[in-house]
């Protein structure tokens, strides 16, 4: 602004001839004096915004055009969206960045519409959510959590599972325990027929394990009354053996009268077992 036979307010200046000045409330003010007295303080640099700078202001604060700029990343915002936080002036991205939530594994922010994977009540990048041994990404693979660690199914498996006695791989669940020896399930069968001994009864031969009926047909004694096999199990728990011959308690009979002979005297006339009385007959 320029005029004749008018004085600067301040400094009384002479602001004829053309020379630049500005209204303050009214009153002409020279330019020198308008930095000096009534400029606005920048909020970046702390210096006047003098009249022939472009001024910019929000909520009370006042910026040079230049100064007016991101905090964090110093990106221009005189023609960009903005916001305001802790009196700081970011621009749209980085006040994402700021009330993102973040990484528990490299504490950066997880952006909106990045992958991320939440665990424990924390959030992850999905890239940083990995197998603590192999370092793989187990956003979309089964995992086992052990402590404050988080094992792959391979790693953990190899780590921690027991080993199978028969097929000497890790045991991942179940499984069976047998003389303190760890077996998969399926792997522990019968050693003649192979069939799934696990919830069976089985017994064991010179180190054989074997289901009930293998046990008869190829292993079992015959019984000296019903010639059935006396396997142990069952009905036929208590065995009675005379003389190379065995027989179910229960069928340790007298052969003429019947009574049971268990827990008593008996005579043996060649292959016949009889009681005191029936032996005592001519």
């Amino acid at each position: 602004m320029s005029s004749s036979g008018v004085r600067c307010f301040y400094c009384r200046e002479d602001l004829c001839g053309g020379r630049k000045f500005v209204r303050n409330e009214g009153r002409p003010t020279c330019v020198r004096c308008h930095a000096k007295f009534c400029a606005n303080t920048c909020a970046e640099c702390q210096r006047a915004i003098g009249a022939e700078s472009k001024e910019l202001s929000h909520k009370g604060r006042h910026w040079h055009e230049d100064c007016f700029r991101c905090a964090k990343c110093f990106k221009p915002l005189a023609k960009e969206p903005f916001s305001a936080k802790d009196e700081r002036v970011l621009c749209a991205k980085c006040c994402s960045r700021e009330e993102a939530p973040r990484c528990r594994v490299c504490y950066k922010a997880i952006l909106a519409g990045t992958e991320s994977v939440e665990y424990q009540g924390q959030s992850l990048h999905e890239q940083c959510f990995t197998c603590c041994q192999c370092s793989r990404p187990l956003a979309s693979r089964s995992f086992v959590a052990k402590g404050s660690d988080v094992y792959c199914g391979p790693c953990y498996d190899a780590k921690f599972a027991k080993t199978c006695v028969s097929c000497k791989k890790p045991i991942a669940s179940g499984g069976v325990n047998y003389q303190d020896e760890p077996w998969h399930a399926h792997c522990f069968v019968c050693s003649c027929c192979s069939k799934a001994l696990a919830g069976s009864s089985f017994t064991t031969h010179q180190k054989q394990v074997l289901c009930v009926d293998c046990y008869k047909s190829n292993v079992a004694k015959k019984c000296g009354g019903c010639h059935m096999a006396i396997t142990g199990f069952g009905k036929g728990v208590n065995v009675v053996s005379y003389e190379g011959v065995s027989w179910h308690e229960y069928c340790f009979n007298c052969k003429r009268c019947s009574l049971s002979l268990a827990n008593k005297a008996f005579v043996a006339k060649g292959r016949d077992i009889l009681c005191s009385d029936c032996g005592a007959d001519k």
